[in-house]
């Protein structure tokens, strides 16, 4: 799914030719959980995550790492057609979280290996015990961190449905985190009354990090058919129009939890990612950006993120993250970094 950034739910295939780009610069390398990224820019799940020679481009492109589309543990066509709505700020999209299934998913790990980036495993399912064999089974395909989907706002009976829920947010991230020994983020929901509330219960649970947020809940309506044009009625909306709940959201979950934050959202420029960044994440993942951009949207990004610190005093893009709480004179938890 199109991310806002990201949305995981959305999957797309392109037919990309990667081209070389300079040696990422030292000032935009970060490190999450561990991971070391040679710049902030993660591709958001579902985009170019179709297969693993896809991810394998765009980390050629130049992202710093990225997320694979959403694995499930069997096969999963999706929804009929329509499933994708392009709107002038974004995309509406409810795919249905269609994947090959775990079983299947091995080689195209593989392939999305080779490049020598991070890759982070999307995985979703129906309760704690399919998201602990799932974890598995990607930890042992070797990928380098998990990303729980506890967010697509659209498929039911996974998602945001077990998502909104900061107890069962909690106990599914703490199987996982009993069951393997990387990195885990959880994927959250912008669709609930808190969401920094949902931020401390993966917290409580043993996540290393959290990502926010995933697709607005939408519709559009079909006028002359006087009915909603997607399939499955409502979709995930991503793109520039959700920017700024994005950016709220993660400031407001750096003011409540200790663990580094993944911010996507309407993410298109690198300004928009110093914005982020500066609300308190580490990193942000691009989605809807991507399809627009194509495969020379990673290396602008990270052009226009260099040009930013070297016309603002910034040595290196890590020192951005947190900012806008330094200068709001509102503090992090003690211990928060």
């Amino acid at each position: 799914m199109v991310s806002p950034g990201s949305p995981e739910c959305f999957s797309v295939v392109n037919s990309i030719t990667p081209k070389a780009i300079p040696n990422p610069m030292s000032t935009l390398n970060v490190e999450l959980a561990g991971l070391r990224l040679s710049n902030p820019f993660i591709l958001a799940s579902g985009i170019w995550g179709e297969t693993g020679a896809s991810i394998a481009r765009a980390l050629r492109a130049g992202a710093g790492a990225a997320v694979t589309k959403s694995i499930g543990l069997e096969p999963r066509a999706g929804y009929p057609n329509p499933t994708v709505v392009e709107l002038p700020t974004g995309l509406l999209n409810a795919m249905g979280l269609p994947n090959p299934g775990i079983e299947a998913y091995g080689e195209e790990v593989e392939e999305a290996l080779r490049p020598g980036k991070p890759i982070i495993g999307s995985i979703f399912g129906a309760n704690s015990a399919e998201f602990s064999q799932l974890a598995l089974r990607m930890e042992g395909y070797g990928v380098h961190a998990l990303e729980l989907n506890l967010s697509c706002p659209h498929a039911k009976g996974y998602g945001a449905t077990l998502g909104q829920d900061p107890d069962m947010t909690r106990r599914i991230t703490a199987a996982v985190k009993s069951a393997v020994r990387i990195p885990v983020f959880v994927k959250l929901t912008p669709n609930v009354a808190s969401i920094a509330s949902l931020a401390r219960a993966a917290e409580s649970g043993g996540a290393d990090g959290c990502s926010a947020v995933n697709t607005l809940r939408g519709m559009v309506i079909d006028l002359k058919l006087a009915r909603p044009v997607l399939s499955n009625g409502s979709g995930g909306y991503s793109g520039a129009g959700i920017k700024p709940v994005g950016v709220w959201a993660v400031y407001e979950i750096y003011s409540s939890v200790d663990i580094p934050i993944i911010g996507m959202g309407g993410i298109s420029t690198g300004e928009d990612a110093a914005e982020y960044m500066m609300a308190g994440a580490t990193a942000v993942q691009v989605g809807t950006a991507v399809l627009r951009g194509r495969d020379n949207t990673f290396s602008r990004l990270s052009k226009e993120l260099s040009a930013f610190l070297d016309s603002n005093g910034y040595r290196r893009a890590s020192r951005l993250s947190g900012a806008a709480h330094e200068n709001s004179g509102i503090k992090r938890k003690a211990g928060a970094g």
